[in-house]
């Protein structure tokens, strides 16, 4: 199991880092299925709105249900959730690397990219995961201690992730 993650205070850094991550490995020719969380700049970030791009291609998902105004708590579609996996365990095969914008509570239960995952695990594929502080104990008890923390910060996240990659997978 080749596992690491970034869990940083500001959520929104760790989602930068990996979106620059992703990106870099694809101008690298780096091959990765999964999901990141892209932050551009200048657009206002609502609390729970949710919108995954998912890799290698980028193409981005909404998974947020869009609530009144006013309305309070969080807005994951579930189902939406569900169809950006699909993609992502049909891609995975054909991976270099899996990226996992976040652990969070989905995954926490069981659900969301946690197949994804056990799958890339099983595959020998190295996984890089997101992690949100809160649930940061559950995605460790999650991988049974086994995964590493890597920094807040593209050069050596994405430089793990280039020589992780270029081992070959398990058969």
């Amino acid at each position: 199991m080749n596992i690491r993650y970034v869990c940083s205070q500001d959520e929104r850094r760790t989602d930068a880092v990996l979106a620059a991550v992703a990106e870099r490995a694809a101008r690298a020719g780096i091959g990765l299925a999964g999901t990141v969380q892209p932050v551009d700049p200048g657009s206002a970030q609502e609390k729970c709105h949710i919108v995954l791009a998912l890799l290698p291609d980028g193409a981005r998902r909404d998974i947020s249900f869009p609530l009144q105004p006013g309305v309070t708590g969080c807005r994951l579609d579930a189902g939406a959730l569900e169809q950006a996996v699909l993609v992502v365990q049909e891609r995975l095969p054909a991976a270099q690397g899996l990226v996992v914008n976040k652990f969070g509570k989905q995954e926490a239960t069981g659900r969301g990219l946690v197949a994804a995952i056990g799958e890339a695990c099983a595959r020998g594929i190295p996984v890089l995961v997101g992690v949100s502080p809160p649930w940061r104990d559950a995605f460790l008890t999650f991988v049974d201690g086994r995964a590493l923390p890597l920094p807040a910060d593209e050069g050596p996240v994405f430089g793990w992730l280039q020589a992780a990659c270029a081992k070959p997978a398990a058969a």
